[in-house]
C-alpha cells in the first residue's frame, strides 16, 4: 500500500517523463510527486489482522499517517487491488472517533468529498481504478499530526489440490506507467507493522508457512487453528480489531522498520487422503425471506492420467515489466520443463513488442532439450513493451489437430502494444481447439482480461506473486493437464428455489481444482444436487442430497461476495460485447444495495453531521455492525464443519492432494527451495536474447 498527494493538472508532463524514468517497479508505500512539489508525508504504522474461515478471507488493515510538516496537505493511499477483493468498510478517525464510509454513485461520491475538503471539513474517499488499484484519499492530514485509517475487504479463499494460499499484496507489479512516470515511494513504516492470519479450517491442516520471512512465527493452537504472525517492532499496537482478534503478535521482533516493497504470501496443507466434499455456507436471517448461500465443492481424485504423449506450448513475457519478476518465471519454466516425459513435445514462444519462436517448432522432451532451452529462458533480459496478442497468436500456429495440446501462457498482463481489445482476443482463443492456462504474474495484472479469455477456452488461470511460488504453480499445472478433466461441467439444484448464480457458466475443473459457487435460495430444506460433465467425451454425473437451512445468521459477509461476483461477471460480459447502459445500471444498483467499492461507486466517509445534512443513509454502518458482531461470535466459539453431502457423498474418492503421487518433491517441497533457486538464476545468467 502507498500514500500519495493528489494533484491533478501534473497528468500533463507525464507522456514527457515516461521517455526519462523508464521502467523502475512501485512497491508499496507513501509517494510524493517526482517533481518534489509538495513534501512527502510518512507512514507511522501498518497493522494487518486476517481471519481465514469458512471460505472466505476477511482482511483488516489500520495505518496511522503522519504529517511533519507546518501545512495541512491531501494524500491519497493506494493499494493493489486483492484477487477477487471487496472493499466492504473504509474508516476515517475525526475528532478522535471512527467514522465508517457510505458507498454512493462514483461521481456522486467524488463531487461530495470535493465539496467537503473545499469546506476544509474531514473527508475521506476511496475509489476502485479498474483492475490495477484501490485509492484512499484523505483531507486534511493535519499539520504535525497524525490520522488513521481502517479498511476492510473480503475474498474467496481457495483451495488446489490440497494447498491453500492467501496473498497480502504489497508489489504493484511495475505495469502501471502514469504512477511509474509520476511517483516516487518511500516504501518504510517508520514506527510499527504487524501482520496476524489466523486460519480456522474444519479440515485437518498439516502445517502453515509465511515463505521468504524468516521472522515470521507460526504456531498450531490447543484448539487445533493455525496462527502466523510478522512484525517489525515491540511498539507493536496492541488492540482489538473488529473481528476480535489482536494485532499485535505474541513475540514480536525489534529492529530494523520494516519496507513495504514485497507481497506476504501464506501456505496452509491439509492432511492427506481428505474426502472429496460439498460444503454450504449460508446466510438468511430471516426464515420467510430470500437467502445467500456459498456453495464450495472439492472433488475426489478421479480424473484418471493421460499415458499417450502431450504437446506444450509455452508463450513467455519478456516485455519490461516483467524486470524483477522474470528470475522466478524462468525457474518456474525449467522445473515445468523437467517433468514433461519423454513422449511430450514443447515449443517456446517470446513475446514483448514482437513475438518470435525460441524453438523453431516442436522439440521432444529429452533431458538434453530440456537443459538446453531452460537455460536459453533463464538467459533473456526483459525489455520494451507487450505485444500479447501477438504472442498468443504466434503460440496457437502450428497446432497438430491429432495431438492433445496445452497453451501455458506467463505474464503480467497489460497489453500495450499492437491488439489490446478483450473481444479480439476472445475470438482468437476459440478459433483454435486447446486449453489455455494463464499464469498471471504482479498484482496490477489486468486480471479480468486474462481470466475471461482463459474461460473461453476452458483452461484456467492462476495468480502468482513475485514472492508467491510459481515452480509449484507450474507443476501443479503440468498435474492437471497430465490428468483427464471434467469438462462442460454444469450444477443443478432441484427441491430448493434457487436463482441468481454466479457463475453462470462454470466450463471445466481439473484434477484438484474446487468449484465455488454463489447464489440465492428461498425456502428450506433437502435439495438433490447434481453435478454434470464429459471426460473424454464420456458423460459422467455426481449426485447428492442436502438441506438448505431455514435461517442462519453466521456468515453475512457471502452477501456480498455473491454480489461483487456478480458485478465481476456482468464487466466480463462488458468488456466483451461492449458497455451496455442496463448491465452497467445493474452492476451499479447492486453495487449499492450491498455497499460495495466498484468501478461504478465509491465509499466517500464524512463528519457525522454531514451524512445528516445531506441526506446520506447510513446502510453501510448497519451491514457492518451485522458482520462485527457475527465475526465476533465466530470467533468466540469452535471452528464449525460445514460439509452437508456426509449422508450421501458427492464423490467416493479421496480429494487430491500433492502428496498423492506427487513424484520424489512435491510443490510444497520446493517452496522450500525457491528462495535459494532464483538467486542461483539471478546470479548466473545475463544473456540477452538474439532477436524481436
Amino acid at each position: 500500500m502507498r500514500l500519495i498527494e493528489y494533484i491533478p493538472w501534473k497528468r500533463a508532463i507525464i507522456a514527457f517523463t515516461l521517455l526519462l524514468l523508464g521502467h523502475t517497479a512501485l512497491a508499496a508505500g507513501l509517494l510524493s510527486p517526482s517533481d518534489g512539489s509538495l513534501p512527502p508525508l510518512g507512514i507511522k504504522e501498518h497493522h494487518v489482522s486476517v481471519v481465514v474461515e469458512d471460505g472466505y478471507a476477511v482482511t483488516t488493515v489500520e495505518q496511522t499517517f503522519h504529517n511533519p510538516h507546518a501545512q495541512d496537505l491531501e494524500a491519497v493511499y493506494s493499494f493493489p487491488v486483492p484477487e477477487h477483493g471487496a472493499v466492504s468498510e473504509f474508516t476515517l478517525w475525526i475528532d478522535g472517533k471512527p467514522v465508517s464510509g457510505e458507498v454512493l454513485e462514483k461521481k456522486a461520491a467524488r463531487r461530495v468529498y470535493e465539496e467537503e475538503k473545499s469546506a476544509g471539513r474531514d473527508a475521506g474517499i476511496t475509489e476502485k481504478e479498474s483492475y490495477k488499484t484501490f485509492d484512499i484519499s484523505v483531507a486534511p492530514v493535519r499539520a504535525g499530526g497524525d490520522t488513521r485509517i481502517r479498511l476492510v475487504y473480503i475474498q474467496p479463499a481457495v483451495v488446489d489440490t490440497g494447498i491453500g494460499r492467501y496473498v497480502y499484496p504489497l508489489e504493484e507489479g511495475g505495469v502501471d506507467e502514469e504512477k511509474l512516470a509520476f511517483w516516487t515511494a518511500n516504501e518504510t513504516v517508520e514506527e510499527a507493522f504487524s501482520f496476524r492470519l489466523l486460519l480456522r479450517s474444519s479440515y485437518p491442516v498439516d502445517a502453515l508457512r509465511l515463505p521468504n520471512q524468516a521472522a515470521a512465527q507460526v504456531q498450531q493452537l490447543p484448539d487445533g487453528d493455525w496462527l502466523v504472525e510478522l512484525a517489525n517492532s515491540a511498539g507493536a499496537r496492541k488492540e482489538e480489531g473488529a473481528q476480535g482478534n489482536s494485532f499485535n503478535p505474541q513475540q514480536p521482533q525489534s529492529g530494523a522498520a520494516f519496507t513495504l516493497d514485497k507481497d506476504l504470501v501464506v501456505y496452509w496443507r491439509h492432511q492427506a487422503n481428505l474426502p472429496g466434499s460439498v460444503d454450504l455456507v449460508t446466510y438468511k436471517p430471516d426464515p420467510k425471506q430470500r437467502g445467500t448461500y456459498m456453495l464450495t465443492i472439492t472433488p475426489g481424485d478421479d480424473l484418471k492420467p493421460i499415458t499417450e504423449g502431450r504437446d506444450w506450448v509455452f508463450v513467455l513475457d519478456i516485455s519490461g515489466s516483467m524486470s524483477g519478476k522474470y528470475a522466478t518465471l524462468a525457474n518456474g519454466v525449467e522445473r515445468a520443463l523437467a517433468k514433461l516425459r519423454p513422449e511430450d513435445r514443447f515449443r517456446i514462444v517470446l513475446f514483448n513488442n514482437t513475438a518470435h519462436e525460441l524453438t523453431r517448432g516442436y522439440v521432444n522432451a529429452t533431458r538434453e532439450a530440456v537443459q538446453h532451452y531452460a537455460s536459453q529462458v533463464a538467459g533473456i533480459q526483459p525489455g520494451n513493451g507487450t505485444d500479447l496478442y501477438a504472442g498468443l497468436k504466434k503460440g496457437l500456429n502450428s497446432l497438430e489437430a491429432d495431438r492433445t495440446s496445452a497453451i501455458v501462457l506467463v505474464t503480467d498482463g497489460v497489453a500495450n502494444v499492437g491488439e489490446t481489445a478483450q473481444r479480439k482476443f476472445i475470438e482468437l482463443i476459440r478459433k483454435k481447439d486447446t486449453r489455455l492456462f494463464t499464469f498471471i504474474m504482479g498484482n496490477s495484472a489486468n486480471r479480468p482480461m486474462l481470466e475471461a479469455m482463459t474461460r473461453a477456452s476452458g483452461g484456467f488461470a492462476v495468480s502468482i506473486s513475485n514472492s508467491d511460488d510459481i515452480v509449484g504453480q507450474l507443476l501443479t499445472a503440468v498435474s492437471k493437464v497430465g490428468h483427464q478433466a471434467l469438462h462442460g461441467v454444469e450444477l443443478k439444484i432441484k427441491g430448493v428455489k434457487t436463482a441468481d448464480i454466479t457463475p453462470r457458466e462454470i466450463g471445466s475443473l481439473y484434477r484438484g481444482q474446487q468449484l465455488v459457487l454463489f447464489g440465492h435460495y428461498w425456502g428450506e430444506g433437502d435439495a438433490e444436487v447434481e453435478l454434470s460433465g464429459r471426460i473424454s467425451g464420456t458423460d459422467k454425473i455426481y449426485r447428492t442430497r442436502f438441506a438448505f437451512p431455514a435461517i442462519g445468521k453466521e456468515n453475512p459477509e457471502i452477501e456480498r461476495l455473491w454480489a461483487y461476483a456478480a458485478i465481476e461477471e456482468m464487466q466480463t460480459e462488458m468488456e466483451n460485447f461492449g458497455e451496455q447502459p442496463d448491465i452497467k445500471q445493474a452492476a451499479t444498483d447492486i453495487a449499492l444495495e450491498y455497499n460495495l467499492v466498484t468501478d461504478y461507486t465509491s465509499m466517500v466517509v464524512l463528519r457525522e453531521e454531514q451524512f445528516q445534512a445531506r441526506g446520506i443513509e447510513r446502510r453501510n454502518q448497519q451491514r457492518l455492525t451485522n458482520e462485527q458482531a457475527a465475526q465476533q461470535q465466530r470467533a468466540q466459539r469452535p471452528v464449525v464443519s460445514r460439509r452437508v453431502d456426509t449422508r450421501q457423498p458427492l464423490y467416493t474418492q479421496s480429494r487430491a492432494s500433492h502428496s498423492r503421487g506427487g513424484g520424489a518433491m512435491d510443490p510444497w517441497s520446493l517452496l522450500l527451495l525457491l528462495p535459494l533457486l532464483v538467486i542461483y538464476v539471478a546470479r548466473n545468467h545475463r544473456v540477452k536474447p538474439d532477436g524481436g
